[in-house]
């Protein structure tokens, strides 16, 4: 096989007419350099150069391995170049799965920043309703997932989660119900209402079981929903109360108004769950950089509806529940 480090020795040589112009060039001593085009003939099983007078010239073999040389040297300063933007996070590929409400709020806003910031990186973004994306993370099939999980039951081999927000719920209410008046509500205050879920089993319905536990009842759920939007239309028609996360109180429902709710809390905790424990790549890195800047701002304080805002709930469903 021929070596390409001789090849550009001999593109030198070539191009200057002499071994000892050669070395000069190269930094290396004459010597060298002809040891060098001794390998590359043996190498290539037939004389590359030829003596003229005090110099060298190519022989036919000579030029076409010259015009190679040219070709491999204007490559390998390519691929270094394309390795150092690389390395800087200026270039590659991640793989990116998400569920529907964290779409607007957060996928939509850190992928604006990210081209912004870093054009050349490419995302590959697929919604990972109603599957749960964290085997795909896992087996590395995708690079990163945003996933619903309560913040003790975080432990998954070859997987690293970083927290990006907590999300709050907020009860959702028809226009006309007695409880509307109120600025702020207690959970207790919802304890003998009908329920509408909006739900299904998960990480994502266990924060509003767990609430509704600690404020000492379980709630009575009359009406299931496999989305918010859905959940919202039940509410406005009077069908029962629900809870409804931030990131979901994003279309407006004219039967509905939303109000806070304290006594305890509920809320869903947001992660990006990340390949692991491989050395992260730059371009991994500067995604969840813009992830956590757009959930800083989705979780600002101006981001969060204050007690007896008319704010309605919008459609979305995530890995391991019916709408996340």
């Amino acid at each position: 096989m021929l070596d390409t480090r001789r090849m550009q020795v001999l593109r030198a040589v070539v191009t200057s007419g002499s071994v000892t112009a050669a070395a000069r060039n190269l930094g290396y001593t004459p010597s060298a350099v002809s040891q060098q085009m001794a390998a590359l003939e043996k190498e290539a099983g037939i004389a590359l150069l030829e003596r003229t007078g005090r110099g060298v010239r190519a022989t036919d073999a000579g030029r076409l391995l010259t015009e190679y040389a040219v070709t491999i040297g204007r490559q390998l300063a390519e691929a270094e170049t394309a390795l150092a933007e690389l390395r800087a996070g200026r270039t590659g590929r991640v793989s990116m799965r998400y569920f529907t409400t964290a779409g607007a709020a957060l996928v939509a806003p850190a992928l604006a920043a990210l081209r912004r910031a870093q054009p050349g990186v490419q995302i590959e973004l697929k919604l990972s309703d109603p599957d749960d994306p964290m085997p795909q993370v896992r087996d590395r099939q995708a690079d990163l997932a945003l996933v619903v999980r309560p913040r003790g039951q975080l432990g998954l081999d070859g997987v690293r989660f970083e927290h990006l927000l907590d999300d709050r719920y907020h009860a959702v209410l028809p226009a006309g119900h007695p409880l509307a008046a109120k600025p702020l509500l207690d959970m207790t205050d919802l304890a003998d209402e009908p329920w509408v879920a909006s739900e299904s089993p998960g990480p994502c319905l266990d924060p509003i079981l767990e609430a509704c536990g600690a404020a000492g009842f379980s709630p009575d759920f009359v009406v299931e929903s496999g989305d918010y939007a859905t959940a919202q239309g039940f509410v406005a028609a009077g069908l029962g109360v629900g809870l409804v996360p931030q990131l979901g109180l994003d279309a407006p429902h004219s039967g509905v108004v939303v109000r806070e709710v304290r006594n305890p809390v509920p809320i869903r905790s947001i992660y990006a769950a990340v390949r692991g424990p491989a050395p992260e790549r730059p371009a991994v890195r500067g995604l969840l950089d813009a992830l956590r800047e757009a959930a800083a701002q989705a979780g600002s304080p101006g981001a969060v509806p204050g007690p007896g805002a008319d704010i309605d709930a919008g459609d979305g469903s995530g890995p391991g529940s019916g709408a996340a």
